[in-house]
């Protein structure tokens, strides 16, 4: 049976959690050195990576619960939770379920907030094209635009293990997820009366979490930290790698006392 997760280092436990057409693949480079202070777990996500057999439902509560599922299964009893955007959808209805679990949440990239009407109908049309012209097509015009354009060039290798990612994606993960995604709640609620610190890592260059989305929700939580980075899109463990691995150190050491 192939692993659905990855789990190195010793310590107080990061768990990582990926965003859409993503897999626990794309923390890889990003968390090795945090392996030296920390227990780092990163997670494929049901339908996504190596955990594509008897997925029932695509909704952010089963993800999460599936993600309790894991921790109880490696006796793991409180965590840093980091949730890369839809990994972060994915963050924030754990809270809701299992906040006494976190010591810490890391929306990375990511949002509280439900989609607004104008975006649930990208969703649907997005549905509606994958089940039309397939994952490749899809996939090919959807990754390139979640980095800042600047930054594309010298990223190329990075589009690509992105695409590849997404492009062995089940078709019906995908238009799963879209659909979870467009359905979400607002957990504006969560971030107020949560009991841990947030940190929020925001791309000025996001187009998927912009600016104004992200002012409206940084505030909200009782202890938070936020970090906006310049010339950065949706990937800022690939866009900014160094600078938002150091602001999620940082944070960990902080709330974790390491």
């Amino acid at each position: 049976m192939t692993n659905t997760y990855t789990d190195h280092g010793s310590g107080d436990t990061l768990v990582f959690l990926h965003g859409f057409c993503e897999s626990k693949e794309v923390w890889a480079e990003f968390t090795q050195p945090l392996q030296q202070k920390f227990r780092i777990l990163a997670l494929d996500l049901p339908g996504f990576g190596d955990n594509t057999e008897n997925i029932s439902s695509y909704s952010m509560e089963s993800m999460a619960d599936e993600v309790k599922r894991q921790l109880d299964e490696l006796n793991i009893k409180s965590c840093l939770l980091v949730g890369h955007s839809m990994g972060g959808y994915v963050g924030m209805a754990f809270a809701g379920k299992y906040g006494h679990l976190l010591r810490g949440l890391c929306l990375f990239h990511s949002s509280a907030l439900p989609d607004t009407d104008e975006k649930k109908e990208q969703r649907n049309k997005s549905i509606d094209f994958v089940e039309r012209h397939g994952v490749d097509n899809f996939i090919n015009p959807f990754i390139e635009p979640l980095f800042y354009e600047g930054n594309r060039a010298r990223l190329q290798q990075e589009i690509e293990l992105m695409k590849n990612i997404g492009k062995a994606t089940p078709r019906e993960s995908i238009t799963g997820a879209l659909a979870a995604m467009r359905d979400r709640p607002d957990r504006s609620q969560v971030l107020r009366e949560i009991k841990c610190p947030v940190l929020f890592i925001f791309g000025k260059e996001d187009g998927a979490v912009p600016l104004d989305k992200a002012l409206e929700q940084c505030h909200l939580p009782g202890n938070s930290m936020v970090y906006f980075l310049e010339k950065t899109g949706h990937m800022g463990m690939f866009e900014r790698t160094y600078e938002t691995r150091k602001a999620l150190e940082k944070f960990a050491e902080t709330i974790l006392g390491s």
